[in-house]
């Protein structure tokens, strides 16, 4: 008999309400400022040390610091500043992962951010308990083990079969209205569906999912040494490059070639 450890178990139940589980470091300096681009998910930042500062760009004013923060999909960029300590644990949640673990829908954060504290006070302590951690295993296990203890607290939330058809609907195609078709409903209730589970249209989530497609796209272009804006527009289901570039100026506030240089994966 094949013994699975504990984490690989913990793995596998959150697999399909969390997309990501992974640390991050923001530089070696004493401060670390990133660029959060909009997202199809819900995301989750725990700083190890000092609070995070964020604030949406183009939003003059909306600068707010907190312990450890959730953000609900949005479709515009926000940049996180943290001092101090520039490392953590970042997660990002499907919509499903909202109700299933948080015990909320998607839909009550979306273009908004909130102090995890307030979302999820079971949750509040994880900062602390994560700098006392000495290695990455063991951060991951307690994460886990937090998100493990919300699906037992929320497991009434975990979603429907409707919304995971919906969600692979519009993920299957560029119309809306074929996914309606598919799913055998009409636009409206779709539309209603979507804005009820998500809180946005389900335009807004289909142009979500064709930015995270290029910005995949990007960074698979510039680690392989080749990049082409056309041919990530083409593959991402943009018109063609110029329809790409004004997209992505609009979403994330800079060029991609801009962005790409601000990441470090071009000269």
């Amino acid at each position: 008999m094949t013994i699975v450890p504990a984490h690989q178990r913990s793995s596998a139940a959150l697999a399909p309400f969390v997309a990501t589980l992974s640390p991050y470091e923001l530089g070696p300096g004493p401060v670390g400022v990133h660029r959060g681009l909009p997202s199809s998910t819900m995301s989750i930042t725990i700083p190890e040390a000092d609070s995070l500062e964020i604030a949406w760009l183009g939003r003059p004013g909306s600068r707010e610091r907190f312990r450890a923060v959730v953000a609900g999909l949005h479709l515009n960029a926000a940049e996180l500043r943290q001092e101090g300590g520039t490392r953590g644990v970042w997660l990002k949640l499907s919509p499903l992962g909202a109700g299933a673990l948080l015990g909320i829908p998607a839909s009550a954060l979306a273009g908004h951010v909130a102090d995890l504290a307030d979302v999820a006070p079971a949750m509040a302590h994880l900062p602390e308990q994560l700098a006392a951690c000495r290695s990455w295993p063991q951060r991951r296990s307690l994460v886990e083990g937090a998100l493990i203890a919300g699906w037992a607290r929320h497991q009434e939330n975990t979603g429907g079969q409707e919304l995971r058809a919906t969600l692979a609907a519009l993920s299957g195609t560029a119309r809306v209205q074929e996914a309606a078709r598919l799913l055998g409903c009409s636009r409206r209730h779709l539309s209603g569906t979507v804005r009820t589970e998500l809180g946005v249209t389900p335009k807004e989530y289909q142009r979500l999912l064709r930015f995270e497609a290029a910005r995949g796209g990007l960074v698979a272009a510039a680690r392989a040494g080749t990049v082409s804006l056309a041919a990530v527009a083409a593959a991402a289901g943009f018109a063609d490059q110029a329809h790409f570039t004004r997209e992505w100026r609009a979403m994330a506030g800079c060029t991609p070639t801009e962005w790409l240089r601000s990441e470090g994966l071009v000269a």
